[in-house]
């Protein structure tokens, strides 16, 4: 055997579970297997960097618990390990009357979800928070926070390092083979053996999945979030975190203006169909990634129920005007000239056959294979406490 346990993905959640699984048995031998040449290159490097406080999730659900936790463990790992990070608050703005009891609602869930200081304000006291923001009311957020996720997971590869894992980068895992006992990952740089597998491999999780639970049915739908950077003569316009009422009828949060922990101010991002699953540019193609993604079912049922919402938000992709307007609901003196182009992140959301986008985190198991299926935001925040999930799921295998 050349380790007990391999994992396969160097994203935030993979680099974790193996922080978590050498806090919980030091000097288990763990193997790291990624095909990119370092870590975090995906959706950890690719978010917005923002510390969630858990206002949004369900009282007592899976991910207000993992993002409540993890969000404690995060603080108290960027602590200890010198991590720059800044804890500066979010107001959450509703711009329309309709907005109004949906606010009610998510201040009613992060009270439940244990959230202190949590306020509810008016369009005066808005502004004493956020000068430039239009509102009729809006929640003061205290707990959150900003950090560079791809710096929290150079920080997790460090110390996992130290305690003896194994890292191997450049290596495309091609097949998993189980015998008793024994799991053999063939990747493009050779054969690795371990007691136990567990696949953290975000975009390309269901592929991973299908080597060795073919009867999954769970797939795997990119998803591109896009960004505008606000011009250095126009960032006072935004102090901190700004983020509108979710549109319920739509799976994501909306576009919102994030202070990045390194300077800057990005806005964004919008949520349109990738059309391959590390498509990062409104130009990258992957044919048949592409024609796997039209051909499935659950995408297909979610295109019929969402398809206006959908076009609206393709067409933003495509035209600054129609994405600085959407900005502008939050802040009216937004204009296409105080942005530029920014970069761009790809959501792995997981879906089933029947059309539903999976909200929670999925874990499908069988003997000597733990595959992570789903892992959302606010996976990252939440990724210490997701590890420590996942490493006593490990436990019973080893």
């Amino acid at each position: 055997m050349t380790a007990d346990v391999i994992i396969i993905g160097a994203g935030i959640v993979g680099l974790a579970t193996a922080f978590q699984l050498s806090e919980l048995q030091p000097g288990l031998r763990i193997t790291l297997i990624d095909k990119e040449k370092g870590p975090a290159q995906h959706q950890t490097g690719h978010n917005s960097g923002v510390i969630h406080s858990g206002i949004y999730y369900k009282p007592g659900g899976s991910k207000a618990v993992h993002c409540s936790q993890g969000y404690k463990a995060m603080l108290a790992f960027c602590e200890k390990y010198d991590v720059p990070h800044e804890i500066c608050g979010k107001v959450i703005v509703a711009t329309r009357p309709e907005e109004l009891p949906r606010l009610d609602e998510i201040l009613e869930k992060g009270k439940a979800n244990g959230l202190q200081g949590l306020q509810k304000l008016g369009p005066e006291a808005t502004r004493e928070l956020e000068p430039h923001v239009q509102a009729l009311a809006s929640i003061y957020v205290p707990q959150a926070g900003i950090v560079n996720y791809a710096t929290v997971a150079r920080a997790y590869l460090q110390q996992i390092t130290q305690r003896g894992a194994q890292s191997v980068f450049g290596a495309k895992v091609l097949d998993i083979q189980l015998r008793p006992g024994e799991a053999t990952v063939v990747t493009s740089r050779g054969d690795y053996r371990s007691r136990l597998v567990i696949n953290c491999a975000g975009l390309y999780a269901d592929k991973i999945t299908a080597m060795t639970m073919p009867e999954s049915q769970v797939r795997i739908l990119p998803f591109r979030g896009e960004y505008y950077e606000l011009n250095p003569d126009k960032q006072y316009l935004v102090r901190n975190l700004i983020y509108p009422v979710p549109n319920p009828n739509f799976p994501f949060l909306g576009v919102h203006y994030t202070r990045k922990i390194g300077g800057g101010i990005e806005a964004g991002p919008n949520a349109v169909l990738a059309f391959r699953r590390e498509g990062y540019s409104r130009w990258d193609v992957n044919a048949p990634e592409l024609a796997e993604t039209l051909a499935f079912s659950g995408f297909r049922k979610i295109a019929a129920r969402y398809w206006r919402d959908g076009l609206g938000e393709m067409y933003r992709s495509f035209s600054k005007t129609a994405f600085v307007k959407a900005l502008q609901h939050l802040i009216p003196e937004v204009g296409e000239g105080d942005l530029h182009r920014g970069g761009a992140g790809v959501r792995a959301m997981a879906c089933a056959p029947q059309g539903n986008l999976i909200d929670d985190f999925l874990f499908l198991e069988k003997q000597q294979v733990i595959n992570v299926c789903n892992a959302p935001s606010p996976a990252a925040t939440a990724s210490l406490a997701i590890g420590e999930t996942i490493a006593m799921k490990a436990m019973k295998y080893l």
